[in-house]
């Protein structure tokens, strides 16, 4: 559906430098795929969603959308914003409408549709995101939480092919996260396609297909949910063993060290464990070893064992 070739964007700066948001994005997105795209914040993720529907043109590369190219000067861009719609995380409803009016405003003014049937439509679409009851109120007197449903309802109402998420629970209390995420979990069992920026990590692992991990601009691990979360873990282990397994092989002569993954609380527990000693090997460790390990871990937990003694960290 999506095919993305050598994606870039820069942008020019007031003192003539540029800076290179996007850099050499390649990816593939198929019908009915989830996508979330996860990674620290300023690492292009809102800016790879705004490129893929031209809200900010890329500077290079090619997006091919259904086989065309929609960066081709001749691409009727108008096409590609009724079959990839969005959803933004500030909402983006007009104030001066009922929640009903603007659902109902793009399928009357943009598809041609009558009024009558765009207001079958919209009611039907309020109806399944749960806002039927507030058709009538307007945005400034619902919460974040029905404002950004009434998005979705809107977003819907064109009959998108592909809808794209921009942090769509970001500016939303805690409480009025989970409804916003029952609605997208809806859509993600009838099939459609999304892509979706988020730092809601287990939303993310429940409803992908496959997950993109930005860094720096880049695509930096593409893969399942199973494959990129375990992966995350990877590296504070790899780093724990090269910070700890010297103190460890001077502590005694026999080190086992075991690596394990709950799926279920998404915790991994690194293991160290020497034979044949009855006290801690971190007594004695230096103070800034235990300062990193201890921001590599969320608990570091040490426990004698029939055999020797154990450090459990927990990632």
């Amino acid at each position: 559906m999506i095919q993305v070739k050598h994606l870039s964007k820069s942008y020019r700066n007031p003192d003539g430098s540029s800076l290179t948001v996007l850099k050499d994005i390649n990816c593939t997105i198929s019908k009915g795929d989830i996508i979330s795209l996860i990674g620290p914040s300023g690492t292009g993720k809102s800016t790879f969603l705004r490129a893929l529907n031209l809200l900010d043109p890329p500077t290079g590369g090619e997006i091919l959308f259904e086989g065309e190219n929609i960066l081709s000067r001749s691409y009727p861009v108008h096409k590609l914003r009724q079959k990839m719609g969005m959803v933004f995380q500030g909402f983006n409803l007009f104030e001066h409408m009922t929640v009903l009016e603007n659902v109902m405003y793009a399928p009357v003014k943009i598809l041609g549709k009558t009024k009558e049937d765009a207001l079958k439509e919209a009611m039907s679409l309020l109806r399944k995101v749960g806002m039927a009851e507030k058709a009538n109120v307007s945005p400034s007197c619902l919460s974040g939480g029905q404002k950004q449903r009434a998005a979705i309802a809107r977003c819907l109402a064109m009959n998108p092919q592909v809808i794209l998420f921009d942090e769509p629970t970001s500016a939303l209390d805690p409480t009025m996260v989970g409804e916003v995420l029952s609605v997208m979990r809806q859509l993600a069992k009838e099939g459609m396609t999304m892509i979706i920026v988020t730092h809601e990590m287990k939303f993310a692992r429940d409803i992908s297909t496959r997950i993109f991990f930005m860094y720096d601009g880049y695509i930096h691990e593409e893969g399942t949910p199973e494959q990129i979360f375990i992966a995350e873990k990877i590296t504070p282990a790899l780093e724990l063993c090269q910070l700890f397994m010297p103190v460890f092989l001077i502590a005694g002569d026999n080190l086992t060290i075991r690596l394990t993954y709950n799926e279920f609380s998404e915790v991994a527990s690194l293991d160290f464990m020497v034979a044949g000693i009855s006290s801690s090997p971190l007594e004695d460790c230096d103070a800034d070893i235990l300062q990193k390990a201890r921001t590599l871990s969320r608990e570091i937990v040490e426990e004698p064992t029939s055999k020797g003694f154990r450090v459990k960290f927990l990632l």
